[in-house]
């Protein structure tokens, strides 16, 4: 089947969860498919879309004629805070699934809304964020459109996310004393049964695993994600050579095909991106970017500079903020230093006098920037970062070490298996001590340790671009899933391909 014509009537609307770590993975798959001829609606929360005009330019979500974006609410009254602020994520699901009958129907009336005569083919299929309900309840109850998963985790912790049952009935979890944090509970080997898991302790599973309550909502929400997941098609934004074993495991939990289409932002880069359209120049980002960082780090000698960010949703105490400035101030190396607005807890991040004085001319901070971009420059030397899954992905992809100090959700896994199956990082203890960071930052920049650090890191960046090449394995099942998507097109709405 010739692909042009293959292609040429296929319809995705994409339905990210409206948080900045779900959006931008999402963003890139939709590019790559509409770079390989499909039709996009892109859906993003009225709250959202209004961060990313303000972030990105007031013109910068107009599309094209084969990509739109429109909107949905997300059910929490209108912010009160700068335009230029994400939603807290609990807040979120909550409101997510209370209003899920007012969304579906928001999202059919603009799904159905699409009229062949006028140039927009009808939806050929809906890919949605896991973490969603109202996508699959409008698919299967109004318009019989086929649907495939997209999760923006790492398939490491899907992984362990399909565990947690069987944790909650061995009365592993929950924990019996609410010191765990503290007494040792979090150092504790349990007996799982997938291979890929074996020698991690309980501290490296999902954060959601710590509570004392075995009512805890965040367990039914995880068994209803598994539940949703377990027999229709899922999309992970990683690569087979990263991934394979826990791929392998999660064969016996899913039944359904598994797409791995990762590192996506790579595979966005590397395939033609309409650029006469604009579409390859949209960007994700809800915060806006400072990109005369990129001015400085031209000044840095290569493999030289920590650049130190932890995400979009890391918070943290003013205390814990100071052990950071103070462990990379002590390393003596330049930083790169992102310091969100809204990254202390419920206050105005304050660094001493003396620290700005220790640092002045070689480090620099920011309140956000474009990471991509500095992650793939020569003057990077490590990453200290959360472990977020779409920043994961990114530093692997530029080569570079990481030191982690794993938030929450995700972050536990990816950090365990960043340090301790990857081999590309140090991990910081739960809580962090400046003498920790200094030191870390020693050995990565400085020592023999850092080097075979450094040496593996590359090696997975040459998997990466290996997976993400002219019959890479990503690309190979990119076209893979294009091939199944256009098979249902054909099978169930009797069009001709």
């Amino acid at each position: 089947m010739e692909e042009g014509k293959r292609n040429k009537k296929l319809h995705a609307a994409c339905i990210p969860f409206p948080a900045q770590g779900h959006i931008t993975p999402m963003l890139q798959l939709a590019k790559v498919l509409n770079s390989k001829g499909f039709y996009i609606t892109f859906f993003n929360s009225e709250h959202n879309h209004e961060c990313l005009l303000h972030s990105q330019g007031p013109n910068s979500l107009d599309g094209s004629p084969s990509f739109r974006f429109a909107t949905f609410p997300d059910g929490l009254p209108p912010s009160d805070t700068t335009p230029n602020q994400p939603r807290s994520a609990e807040s979120l699901v909550r409101s997510l699934e209370r209003n899920s009958a007012l969304l579906f129907q928001k999202i059919l009336l603009i799904l159905i809304e699409p009229k062949p005569s006028l140039g927009t083919p009808p939806v050929s299929i809906i890919i949605s964020d896991a973490f969603l309900s109202f996508p699959l309840n409008a698919a299967r109850e109004f318009i019989d459109c086929p649907i495939v998963l997209f999760t923006a985790s790492s398939p490491s912790c899907f992984l362990a996310y399909s565990q947690f049952d069987n944790l909650l009935d061995s009365g592993v979890l929950p924990f019996k004393d609410a010191d765990y944090m503290t007494n040792g509970s979090l150092d504790v080997k349990p007996d799982l049964e997938p291979s890929s898991m074996k020698g991690m302790r309980l501290r490296d599973l999902p954060s959601h695993v710590r509570t004392t309550e075995k009512d805890n909502p965040v367990f039914g929400f995880i068994k209803r994600i598994i539940t949703r997941c377990s027999d229709r098609p899922i999309i992970f934004n990683t690569f087979k050579a990263l991934d394979h074993e826990v791929l392998k495991d999660l064969s016996e939990v899913l039944i359904g095909p598994i797409y791995t289409v990762g590192p996506l932002q790579s595979l966005s880069n590397n395939l033609a991106l309409h650029e006469s359209e604009g579409i390859s120049d949209i960007g994700s980002n809800i915060l806006k970017e400072d990109s005369e960082c990129l001015r400085w780090l031209d000044s840095q000698n290569p493999n030289s500079v920590v650049y130190a960010s932890f995400g979009s949703t890391t918070t943290m105490t003013n205390e814990q903020l100071i052990e950071f400035a103070w462990g990379l101030a002590n390393s003596k190396h330049p930083f790169l230093w992102v310091i969100r607005p809204d990254i202390i807890i419920g206050q105005s991040a304050i660094l001493p006098v003396e620290f700005e004085m220790e640092v002045k001319g070689r480090g620099i901070l920011v309140s956000w920037c474009p990471q991509q971009k500095v992650l793939s420059h020569p003057s990077i030397g490590v990453y200290l970062t959360h472990s977020g899954w779409n920043s994961t992905l990114e530093t692997i992809s530029s080569g570079v070490p990481v030191i982690c100090w794993p938030y929450k959700g995700d972050h536990q896994p990816i950090s365990w298996w960043s340090c301790y199956k990857w081999g590309i990082g140090k991990e910081l203890d739960i809580f962090v001590k400046r003498d920790q960071v200094e030191k870390h930052i020693k050995e990565v920049l400085e020592e023999e340790k850092g080097k075979m650090l450094k040496l593996k890191a590359m090696e997975w960046k040459h998997l990466a671009d290996e997976a993400t090449s002219s019959n890479g394995s990503s690309r190979l099942d990119i076209d893979r899933f294009i091939d199944y998507v256009a098979s249902l097109h054909h099978v169930e709405n009797g069009l001709t391909i």
